[in-house]
């Protein structure tokens, strides 16, 4: 049974997905300016690490593009990218301070210890200045947060069973975390009430 006369399958052939050929899209300043500014409606970011997103727009742009640009074309859209960021920067609109400032905030109430605070914001492309300024200002104490971290991994005295056999272990994954010996022996040994 054919199917042709409604539109249905003849021989497989007309299925067959044809790719239209993708429009090359230039970069432009105002091309990536709004990109930027839609990354950073919908998420915080520090400069380093919109600079590193941007780029990888830049280059999956010029993949729809039949010939890989030159030199000068690279240096073009470098400058361009700079002269986004300064335009960011100029407009408020990116501040690795204020950045900073609020995902140790959200961090530490998640539990987070300060070493594995500062690693994270290292990785998005914090500056070690702004993290250790950031950190010198932070109110938040290592051993509460040891506290909080115990009890979203339900280590210690969260722990419904077993508490005292695996007592070397959730010391250990404390440690792992980046918290001090004291801090996770007074977390795992401590009662689960105490912050």
């Amino acid at each position: 049974m054919t199917r042709s006369e409604e539109g249905g399958m003849q021989g497989g052939d007309e299925w067959q997905s044809q790719e239209p050929a993708r429009r090359q899209k230039p970069v432009t300043r105002e091309w990536l300016f709004r990109a930027a500014t839609y990354y950073l409606e919908r998420y915080a970011s520090s400069s380093d690490n919109l600079r590193r997103v941007l780029r990888r727009k830049i280059d999956k742009r010029l993949a729809t593009h039949e010939e890989l640009p030159d030199e000068d074309a690279r240096a073009a859209h470098a400058a361009m990218l700079e002269e986004t960021m300064a335009r960011l920067a100029e407009l408020k609109l990116l501040d690795d301070r204020a950045f900073a400032e609020a995902r140790l905030r959200s961090l530490r109430r998640g539990g987070a210890s300060a070493r594995q605070a500062a690693a994270k914001l290292n990785q998005k492309g914090v500056d070690r200045e702004t993290i250790a300024a950031v950190l010198d200002e932070d109110e938040a104490s290592d051993r509460a947060a040891a506290h909080r971290y115990a009890e979203r991994r339900r280590l210690g005295p969260h722990r419904l069973r077993e508490r005292e056999e695996r007592r070397d272990r959730d010391i250990a994954a404390m440690l792992r975390a980046g918290y001090s010996l004291g801090d996770a022996k007074a977390a795992i040994d401590g009662e689960p009430d105490e912050t």
